[in-house]
């Protein structure tokens, strides 16, 4: 897996459409300020809210950011996606653009023009697309890489056998494969083979992380706070996550997170970073994304992860 230390990463979904600007220049700036690096987008976000029916507005903001703060290109890493604009707007799937070659090409160039860069540090192809051959698919984010537009390349919401055979295609090519893997992962978990209520989530597996420590694999996981249900007694967890074992992890969570002095949030996160997984967090507010970056500093032993793990 990840060679390097594990980190918070920001993700921009709702910037620029239920976040605005005033906000969203706010936690930007106080991520940055607080040795945060990395910002993930897509160029999607948020179609589903903006009034225009197509994605753009999160790396639009992101653009105006970089813009308004000579500087901050040199300090952050931005890694966006490509595959599910509209192409037609309100119609989605069926407008979904894709990972045809033309589509990944299309995609990036209009992402390095909202957001006003000369190259993506990470592109990840945001779900599969089975329409179309996996040798082009591949062959396209390579030549992306061989250009300096995109500094690397990987696979969101993959099964694990197609980015293994997406990397020997890769080989095959002589291009660069997929490197990273981006899935939904937090401590608690759904109920067993039932399905999650938000289409396009995959799951990450045991499968997976074994695939990312055999290959060195960078490991990202979304919703990783579960949309505040750990910490706010008006967000409770999804229908799928009533089962024995969540009760029986967050008794467990209760107790680490005052022993460490903690908030549950940070405990998630530190739990994650401790498998050498790098959690994405959404935040609204700068006091949210202030509270995430403090988890870097909650030390979980191994006593801590055989607990969460009798637990669940």
């Amino acid at each position: 897996m990840n060679t390097t230390d594990p980190q918070i990463v920001l993700g921009t979904m709702d910037f620029g459409t239920r976040v605005g600007p005033d906000h969203a220049f706010a936690i930007l700036d106080s991520f940055v300020a607080g040795g945060g690096v990395w910002l993930d987008t897509a160029n999607c976000y948020s179609f589903w809210t903006d009034p225009s029916g197509v994605g753009g507005a999160s790396e639009r903001l992101i653009g105006a950011w970089l813009r308004a703060r000579p500087g901050a290109r040199d300090r952050v890493r931005i890694a966006t996606k490509v595959r599910h604009n509209p192409l037609v707007p309100h119609s989605w799937p069926e407008s979904a653009e894709g990972l045809s070659a033309r589509a990944v090409r299309a995609g990036i160039e209009e992402s390095l023009e909202r957001l006003r860069v000369d190259h993506i540090d990470m592109l990840w192809a945001h779900a599969e697309d089975r329409t179309v051959p996996l040798e082009e698919t591949v062959g396209a984010f390579g030549e992306l890489v061989t250009k300096g537009v995109a500094l690397r390349v990987g696979a969101a919401n993959h099964a694990a056998w197609r980015v293994e055979r997406a990397r020997s295609l890769a080989r095959e090519q002589g291009v660069e494969p997929w490197t990273a893997l981006q899935l939904r992962h937090s401590l608690v978990q759904p109920r067993p083979l039932a399905p999650v209520a938000e289409g396009g989530h995959r799951m990450l597996t045991a499968e997976d992380l074994d695939l990312a420590q055999s290959e060195g694999l960078t490991v990202w996981s979304y919703s990783t706070l579960l949309w505040g249900s750990y910490v706010r007694p008006d967000k409770p967890f999804p229908p799928t996550y009533a089962h024995p074992g969540t009760t029986r992890v967050l008794a467990v969570l209760d107790d680490v997170a005052g022993e460490l002095s903690a908030t549950r949030n940070q405990v998630v996160l530190a739990w994650l970073m401790r498998q050498g997984i790098d959690p994405i967090v959404g935040a609204s507010r700068v006091e949210h994304i202030e509270q995430a970056l403090a988890a870097r500093r909650v030390r979980l032993s191994d006593e801590h992860l055989a607990r969460f793990e009798q637990a669940r």
